[in-house]
């Protein structure tokens, strides 16, 4: 009896063999720890460059409404009034509603030129490489960030 008895009763080593012991959790969290500390900063750039690209984006579609609106009244000043309906000279960017502005477009319009100017907003501040965007009638683009011009446009 003894010996059936024996056979059925787990050992000390099988007992303890199950599962993870701790010091093999906290280095799996380590690991994940320095995963994410690589891939958040690499993303957070990622989706500033998506935003900024947005921004020229509708830049260039405002540069665009500007000259269509100036074939037709040969002057660029009463634009947003003739375009739009107000007299407002800004716009946000992304233009889509509920979504997060991450740029201010304004304009600074007289009869014969206009300058856009795209301001970051919100999170998009930290987006030193380029910081203020701007374009002209003449298609002549500007940054202020720390960025050369072609990293920016």
């Amino acid at each position: 009896m003894t010996s059936a008895f024996a056979r059925h009763t787990p050992t000390a080593r099988s007992r303890f063999a199950r599962g993870f012991t701790l010091i093999e959790l906290m280095v799996v969290v380590a690991v994940v720890a320095i995963l994410a500390s690589i891939a958040l900063p690499s993303y957070q750039d990622s989706v500033r460059k998506s935003r900024r690209a947005q921004a020229k984006a509708d830049m260039v579609e405002l540069a665009q409404r500007f000259e269509r609106f100036h074939t037709v009244n040969n002057t660029y000043e009463g634009f947003w009034a003739g375009a739009f309906g107000a007299a407002n000279a800004s716009v946000a960017s992304p233009s889509t509603q509920g979504a997060t502005v991450a740029y201010l477009i304004t304009s600074e319009a007289t009869p014969n030129t206009f300058t856009l100017t795209s301001e970051p907003q919100g999170n998009q501040t930290q987006d030193t490489r380029c910081g203020t965007l701007g374009m002209t009638n003449t298609g002549v683009k500007s940054e202020t960030g720390t960025g050369s011009l072609s990293d920016c446009w």
